[in-house]
């Protein structure tokens, strides 16, 4: 029976995840900083078919905390087979550039923290020589827009990390997995405007996270044509690039 840590777990990506899941019959442990919204997500998954699903509040920001969060999750007992990190959210970027407090908050939300909690779980993983840690990255972290400068960085960022690690551990049976998606249909991104066609289902995005999963992949874009659009991206020559303004 599968054990498996879903962080960010009342993301839609990430509960969608779960769900499947929770059809598997997997014993879950779900972190997320709303307790309420944990538990309903917990009460779902419940009655989906998790053999068990236990919550844990906490706050990825809070980088001191993760220290304490990690030991506890992984004393006592088998690690978890997988875990699946899908936390963050996507700041205003006028108010990064009027506010340099506020933008390395947002750095650390979306970058920082999930550094921290990778190497963190990915060094416990190690002592026992297997497990998956899928990243939840983004294919805005491929190129530097200037419609979303200080996301692409955080997420430029938890790419190259994920790109090094998975080398680090190579011969260690620690398995990490960056999943870049496009854009997503979630509360997130509610408001952004983008051709109904690009715009993914997070079921879609799910299936493929835990199809990509099963596969032992090393970087899965989702939907899958977000490959070719961001190699067309990155061949852009920067002069052109820059006078898009995408």
């Amino acid at each position: 029976m599968k054990r498996i840590l879903v962080i960010g777990a009342t993301s839609l990506i990430a509960s969608q995840c779960a769900r499947i899941w929770a059809s598997q019959h997997a014993d879950l442990v779900l972190v997320a900083r709303n307790a309420g919204r944990l538990q309903s997500v917990a009460d779902d998954l419940l009655a989906r078919g998790a053999r068990s699903a236990a919550c844990l509040t906490f706050e990825a920001s809070d980088l001191p905390s993760h220290t304490e969060l990690v030991q506890s999750l992984f004393a006592g007992g088998a690690p978890p087979d997988i875990i699946l990190l899908a936390h963050g959210e996507l700041p205003d970027e006028a108010a990064c550039d009027a506010d340099p407090a506020h933008a390395a908050r947002q750095f650390t939300v979306n970058a920082t923290s999930t550094i921290a909690l990778v190497a963190a779980i990915a060094s416990q993983l190690k002592q026992h020589g297997k497990g998956t840690i899928a990243v939840v990255s983004s294919v805005a972290g491929d190129r530097g827009r200037a419609s979303n400068a200080h996301y692409g960085a955080a997420k430029a960022a938890v790419t190259v990390f994920c790109d090094g690690l998975r080398a680090r551990l190579r011969h260690t049976g620690v398995h990490i997995m960056t999943v870049k998606p496009g854009m997503v249909a979630t509360p997130m991104t509610a408001g952004l405007t983008m051709p109904g066609w690009l715009v993914a289902d997070p079921a879609r995005v799910a299936r493929d996270i835990c199809h990509a999963i099963d596969r032992r992949r090393a970087v899965i874009y989702t939907p899958w044509w977000w490959r070719w659009i961001m190699r067309v991206i990155r061949l852009v020559p920067e002069p052109l690039f820059v006078r898009l303004r995408l």
